[in-house]
């Protein structure tokens, strides 16, 4: 690991982490949104072919019903039982964040309100490169459906021989997604956004991604909403002479698991240091004076996991204002929070976490506000009315309230 001095280059470097896009891939990805713009299905099928390696017809777009029952056969029957417990966990999270219509009327008639619906149509992404990412279908699509999202429609790329991995099948079964496309990379975020004679064109679009995905999401905002823009995941952990270092081992390498994974350990303790930096693990050390001085510098680097292993956990995390995970504890990982906790792991990442926050149940609504104004209590706000839209120039906004009034 290697020693980061505060205030260095290179700790700038660490702040700035997600500045800057690469043009190689924001051109290819204008150029995958553009065909899929003017050719739909076709070009979803000339991509797929490239960068999948995997022929497709307009047919097998879709994923079947018959593929679906049949992924069931291809499973172990504990799995299920195994995800219910889990699914129950991330359902009793995201239920204290419903939110419902408000409306309050004062004495002279005056109604104001809130009316908050849930969005008609998301597209869910899902990885599969190397390895199904399972746990990304439950975290993504139960907060959609808590919020009553109507129609859910998750897209993920296509394996070899034509089809998704039986456990993504099976997961987006039990939570009665509505349709299952196999379309990955920036054409799947294209066809999403834009919509083809085939898939659906969807109101948001959430979950994690390539470098490729990522840069997709970002040009099709405009054409629908998206969640945010995350980058390669990252872990923060803030430590100190009482911690168990071969926790911190742990945690750490399973950063280093991640392709481009970010970890970072925060401690006071030069002798922690000194031992970590001897160790193989992709990754940088930061000495800080004190445990403020730690809660300073997690805030400036705004991590999507933030792990603090002291032995006072709460005391610093009530210093923490930007993170988007929090783990307080010895025995509180970031993979318990990746799969079995409750709250979803897709978190605003390389800083971000300064003013995104990880996907709930409010992404999936959107609010229109009620005003409701009576002949009296409109004469009450005449005078400051027409004096705003006085300094404005606004004559006919003016002549608008006063007609009411002749």
């Amino acid at each position: 690991m290697k020693l980061v001095r505060i205030g260095s280059k290179q700790f700038q470097k660490l702040c700035e982490r997600n500045s800057g896009r690469n043009k190689r891939v924001t051109e290819s990805v204008r150029k995958i949104i553009e065909n899929v713009k003017l050719y739909g299905d076709e070009a979803v099928i000339k991509y797929t072919k490239k960068f999948d390696k995997v022929k497709l017809s307009g047919k097998d777009i879709k994923v079947s019903e018959c593929e679906v029952s049949g992924a069931y056969q291809d499973i172990k029957p504990e799995f299920v039982s195994t995800l219910k417990v889990v699914l129950e966990n991330v359902q009793k999270f995201y239920k204290k964040q419903l939110k419902k219509s408000w409306k309050i009327k004062d004495a002279d008639g005056v109604l104001l309100g809130e009316q908050v619906v849930p969005l008609e149509r998301v597209g869910v992404y899902v990885p599969s490169g190397t390895v199904p990412l399972v746990s990304s279908v439950y975290m993504t699509v139960i907060p959609a459906k808590m919020a009553g999202v109507k129609k859910i429609v998750l897209v993920t790329p296509p394996n070899q021989y034509k089809s998704v991995d039986p456990h993504i099948l099976v997961v987006a079964d039990l939570l009665k997604v509505d349709e299952i496309y196999k379309i990955g990379g920036a054409q799947g975020i294209a066809a999403l956004a834009l919509g083809t004679k085939t898939v659906p064109k969807v109101d948001k679009i959430v979950g994690p991604g390539n470098a490729y995905v990522t840069e997709a999401k970002r040009q099709v905002f405009g054409y629908c909403a998206i969640d945010m823009l995350a980058g390669p995941t990252e872990v923060v952990i803030i430590a100190n002479q009482q911690s168990n270092i071969n926790f911190i081992k742990a945690d750490l390498e399973a950063q280093a698991e991640h392709f481009m994974g970010l970890a970072i350990l925060i401690t006071n303790s030069k002798r922690l240091a000194q031992a970590l930096k001897k160790e193989n693990i992709r990754g940088y050390i930061i000495v800080v004076k004190n445990m403020d001085e730690a809660a300073e510098v997690a805030n400036m680097l705004a991590a999507e996991h933030l792990q603090i292993l002291t032995n006072d956990p709460k005391r610093i995390a009530k210093k923490i204002t930007n993170a988007g995970a929090i783990f307080l504890g010895p025995y509180t990982p970031v993979a318990v929070g990746d799969y079995v906790a409750g709250p979803s792991h897709v978190l605003p990442t390389g800083g971000s976490a300064r003013f995104f926050s990880g996907l709930g149940v409010s992404d999936f609504y959107k609010s229109s506000h009620i005003i409701s104004y009576t002949k009296k209590a409109l004469e009450k706000v005449r005078e400051p009315l027409e004096k705003v839209a006085g300094i404005e120039r606004l004559t006919k906004h003016l002549d608008s309230v006063k007609v009411r009034f002749e």
